[in-house]
Parts: C-alpha cells; structure tokens; sequence
C-alpha cells in the first residue's frame, strides 16, 4: 500500500522536532476558543557559550508567543511573572483601545503577578507582542503572534516563524548612558557614512534630491549590540530547520530588533515576497529584502528537488555582522557560517526603491482626505534627543482626527537617522514616495530614511488616544512619540 507524502504530512510528521515551528499550532478552525495564557516571565539563553538572562512571553506548551487558527478569537489571559511592572503591545493588530497595552493610556501596567484578560477578533497575518516599556523590549520581552488565515490552512507548504533580536550584556539603562555621550562613549556605534566628507554614498542619496546639505553626516547604527539573534540564537549555533526536498516554504519574518534595520538574504533560492506587516502585496520575486525594527516580512520559497541546505541570512545595515537560520532536507549537509561577512550590508532603502515598489492586493478605498498634516521628524546625535514636530513625549502636541474621517500624514525626515514610524490602532496605506503619488502597501510601520518624506493614508478608528512613535527604541526612550486623538 503507497500514500503520497505531501508537504502537509511532512509538517505533521517534523513539526514537533523543529524549533522554528515549536509556537502551539492550536486546533482545528474554529470561532469560539477557550482561553490561551501568556506568562511574561525571566529565562536563560546561551549566547555565544555564555548565559544570558532575558525576558520572554511564555505560552502554555513552553514556547514563545502565539499563532491562532482562522476564526479563532484573541482570547488570552496574560500573567505578570517578571518581578517587576510590565504591559504587552499587540503589534499590528486592532484591539479595543484599552487592550492596546500602552502604560496608562489607558490602562496602567501590570503589577508583579497580576493577570489580566483580552478578548477581541485579531487580523490576520504576521504581527508580534511586544512590552511598551522600551527598556524591557531592549531585554528581548517580545515574540511571535502569528494568525492563520484560510487560505494559509489550505495551502500545501511549510511555514517558519523567524523572529530576530538585537542583543547585549550590558544594561539598556547604560546602554542608554553611553550613547548620550558621544564619541567615546563605548556602546556608541555611529556607522555613519561620509563622516566630515558629503562623498560617497552621500552623494548617491542627495542625487535622489533628498535636500541632504553637503557635510551632514547619517548614521546607520548608533548601538553595537553583543549579539544578534535569529529565533534566540546566533550563527556560531544555528537553528537548523529540517524541510522537504522541491517543497514549499512560507517564512513569517519579524524585526523585534531594538534598534537594527536588517536584510534578509535568501542566498541560492528565489524568494517571492509577498506580504508585509500581515498585509499582502503583489508578490516581487528577487533574493534581498529589508526591513526595519517592528515591520515584517513574509517571503516564499520554492525548493529545489535535492537533498541540501540553505541559510536564510539577515545581515545588518551598513555592517558585517549577521545572523539566520538554516533550511536543510533531511540529508542535507549543514556548513558552519562565520556570524561575520566579508563586506559590509548596504544602507537600506535609502531612495526607498522597495517601498516604491510594493502594491497592496487589498487597498483602501479611493476617497477624498478629510485633513492632512505634516508630521516632522527631527533629533540629532549630541545632545542625544529625538522628536517630532521639534517636540518629545510629554511636551507633545497630538494630532487630532474624528472617527471616520480620511486623514493623511506626510512624515518629513529631517533628520540623519532613520525612523520606523509605528501608528496603533489603525491599517494603514502607504500612498505617496516624495512628491509622487503610489498605490503602495499596507503597513502598520513605515520607514523614512533620513531626508525623505513618505504620505501615509488610514481611516481613524475607535474614538480614543492611539500612540504614533519611532519604533527605535533609544528614540522612543528619548521622548520620540506622539498620539491620535480620535474624536466622536
């Protein structure tokens, strides 16, 4: 007797023994759920050979974080076993706003060993949960939630959640410290380029008529981080992903980076990306695709029909260092991989060429704005501060919308470091790359290079405040935030 070995059967069959695919798979579809619990709780990890303690979000079955079938409600009881206050940010979905989990906006943190329920119908896609407290999100208190749609129960292929983190030993409070000494200060890495020239790459950028001025330094990379982890771990001991041979694979990528734009090289196999932020777009075919801290990617892979292995890389901007994991066939031969490139990553989109490109396959509807608003970002590197409209967190003016109402916000980069700009609350359009109107993508986070400008369109939602905010954490810590405020 013979019965064909599909894909489906092979993720039955090895789903338990990878870790990668170690997120409870849950049950069948269904609309109803019982109640999920998530443990906001300390753990080791060993990095490099030494022990690390970190944070995480602990499901029942052990693993981090969470996927959820089609239909299934957001129906999960969160504990607070940290020691300390703590509240968790459902990144890219819609919840009513007092389950958002922004401190005191309007629900306080969680108290040490307090719970507290949330209940609503998610979106569908690759988003992830995070802390709000920064300095918790720099201590890896972030993972995976993952919501299965119909379509992802019926196709034929493997899925692989690969979440990626920046690492240190050193505190996030003298991490802090140092980088708002300048030069010197020992964790500071500017990674800048052109440095006192206005040459080089430069050149190229303000030849996009950013309006860059001659002499102005940009910096990629304001941290160096320890480490640089790829579902918790580094290249010296890859996870290594057993697959099946002329298979396909959808790879569910998340940038919970503190403060580290990344590439994603899928090296010998053509990737389709087809969906961004949980968002599906027009599928682009090609082998590299970034992405900054809090967006996500998901990428395609068709195998070939051989035994073998292939890394999926992430290399970070403007630097040598890497990380990844490794999709290898049951005898497929797995090569150690130096955490360490010969050259460095590029910039990343910094003429925003990628995000030009992509085309939602659901856009909004076509209707007038009711408003827009300028929204500008600004900050400099000594004095370390960051804000928009020349304002911090606290000293901040909201912008304000009725709920309803079309509204587009131009966000002008007037800055040398990039921002990836994170609304709650809303879904929104990616509808204008400088003064050119575009189709583009849904997102929840967008990227604005330094002198660039990115128009954004959403319809305001739940009458209530919604936090907007660089999703840098260092940025964010020094008062980079925002609100909406929905009237009505």
């Amino acid at each position: 007797m013979s019965f064909r070995y599909t894909r489906r059967r092979f993720m039955a069959t090895t789903a338990a023994s990878v870790a990668a695919m170690s997120l409870p798979a849950g049950s069948p579809a269904q609309t109803t759920s019982a109640i999920r619990t998530l443990s906001a709780t300390r753990r080791s990890l060993d990095i490099d050979g030494r022990a690390a303690t970190v944070f995480g979000l602990e499901n029942a079955l052990g693993g981090q974080g969470l996927i959820l079938d089609p239909g299934e409600r957001f129906n999960v009881r969160l504990v607070n076993d940290l020691g300390i206050e703590t509240i968790i940010h459902w990144h890219g979905q819609i919840p009513p706003n007092d389950q958002d989990g922004v401190p005191d906006a309007p629900m306080p943190a969680l108290r040490p060993g307090e719970m507290r329920d949330y209940d609503f119908a998610p979106l569908a896609g690759t988003h992830w949960m995070h802390s709000h407290l920064p300095v918790q999100e720099m201590q890896l208190l972030a993972a995976p939630l993952i919501v299965r749609s119909g379509e992802d129960l019926a196709a034929d292929r493997q899925e692989i959640v690969l979440i990626l983190q920046d690492f240190s030993f050193t505190s996030p409070e003298e991490l802090m410290a140092n980088i708002g000494h300048g030069p010197g200060g020992g964790a500071m890495d500017h990674g800048a380029m052109d440095h006192g020239s206005g040459g080089g790459m430069m050149d190229r950028m303000m030849a996009g008529d950013h309006g860059a001025m001659p002499g102005m330094e940009m910096d990629l990379n304001d941290i160096d981080f320890d480490a640089y982890l790829a579902n918790d771990r580094t290249l010296s001991d890859p996870e290594v992903v057993r697959i099946e041979k002329g298979g396909r694979i959808k790879l569910r990528i998340i940038n919970a980076a503190a403060a580290t734009v990344f590439w994603i090289d899928t090296g010998g196999l053509e990737g389709r990306l087809v969906a961004v932020d949980g968002h599906a777009i027009a599928p682009i075919s090609g082998r590299r695709f970034g992405f900054a801290m809090g967006q996500r990617l998901d990428i395609e892979l068709d195998l070939p029909a051989e035994e073998g292995a292939w890394p999926i890389l992430a290399l970070r901007e403007g630097a040598r260092e890497r990380t990844g994991i490794i999709l290898a066939t049951p005898s497929g031969r797995v090569s150690m991989i130096d955490a360490m490139a010969d050259d460095a990553a590029p910039a990343f989109d910094l003429d925003l060429a990628q995000e030009a490109g992509l085309r939602a396959r659901g856009p909004l509807s076509q209707r007038a704005p009711a408003r827009r608003e300028m929204i500008m970002l600004g900050g400099t590197m000594s004095p370390y501060r960051w804000t928009i409209n020349d304002r911090t967190w606290g000293d901040h003016v909201p912008i304000s919308a009725s709920a309803g109402e079309r509204i587009e916000l131009m966000f002008h980069n007037m800055s040398m470091m990039a921002h990836p700009m994170h609304l709650h609350g809303h879904v929104f359009q990616v509808v204008g790359i400088g003064g050119q109107r575009i189709d583009g993508a849904l997102r929840d986070t967008v990227y604005i290079p330094p002198m660039s400008m990115v128009t954004i369109a959403f319809d305001a939602g739940e009458a209530a405040r919604w936090m907007l905010h660089c999703h840098h954490m260092p940025h964010l810590i020094t008062g980079m935030m925002t609100e909406l405020v929905v009237s009505s």
